[in-house]
């Protein structure tokens, strides 16, 4: 985060007093890489625990309208692959440990996310922006792992944050650099019937339907080129 503050300050610095400024109708498009970095939590029925979601990089397209000249919407397509597991499950019922993680396999996310911003009218090279909007995430591919029987991600909408700046080379194309905040909480259930033990078959019915309330809420943090028409 200091890396990228700093970074954005010394562009500010060294912005010209030449300035290419936006125009209403004008589209943008920008290709970024993008950390995808889960700030997760949960609350597990039955067994407890927390949960821990790896963390991702991948490729991130976004496209960019401007329906006046310092107003625009901003919509950004990605696809995210995550490794999920609990921390510190009781699983004595079932004769396991009672703090164990609990590997529950890899799941794709598919969050499109579209904000509103505002960018400041700075006059130079270097133009910040803000923004807010909607997510809606799509679950998918979900891969049980190698201990539970199955499980179901609920897809979900969340609240969007932003915070950013382009830094002009030209005319048309132009550095970037972005900060999202994703407020994203999916419900979870967990098919673990396949680990009742064979003297408490009463207890097939309650792990059949573990319930987690899981909490994402991602910082997403991008840097790219952009080009604009």
């Amino acid at each position: 985060m200091k890396k990228i503050f700093f970074t954005t300050l010394i562009l500010f610095l060294l912005s010209g007093i030449t300035a290419f400024a936006q125009q209403k109708n004008e589209w943008d498009i920008r290709l970024r890489a993008i950390g995808v970095i889960p700030q997760e939590s949960a609350t597990i029925g039955v067994i407890g625990g927390d949960i821990n979601i790896s963390n991702t990089v991948v490729p991130e397209l976004d496209f960019t309208y401007f329906f006046s000249k310092n107003f625009s919407a901003e919509l950004i397509l990605a696809t995210t692959k995550h490794q999920v597991k609990t921390k510190g499950s009781n699983l004595s019922a079932i004769g396991a440990g009672s703090s164990a993680d609990v590997d529950l396999g890899k799941v794709w996310l598919l969050p499109p996310t579209l904000t509103l911003q505002y960018h400041l009218p700075t006059g130079t090279l270097f133009k910040p922006y803000i923004g807010a909007g909607l997510n809606y995430t799509i679950f998918y591919n979900a891969d049980k792992g190698p201990t539970v029987g199955g499980i179901n991600y609920n897809n979900s909408f969340a609240f969007a944050t932003q915070l950013g700046a382009d830094f002009d080379i030209s005319k048309k194309v132009f550095l970037n650099i972005d900060l999202k905040k994703i407020f994203l909480s999916t419900d979870v259930k967990v098919d673990a019937s396949n680990l009742t033990p064979a003297g408490k078959p009463e207890l097939a019915p309650v792990l059949k339907n573990i319930p987690a309330d899981v909490k994402i809420r991602p910082w997403i943090i991008g840097v790219g080129m952009g080009y604009r028409f």
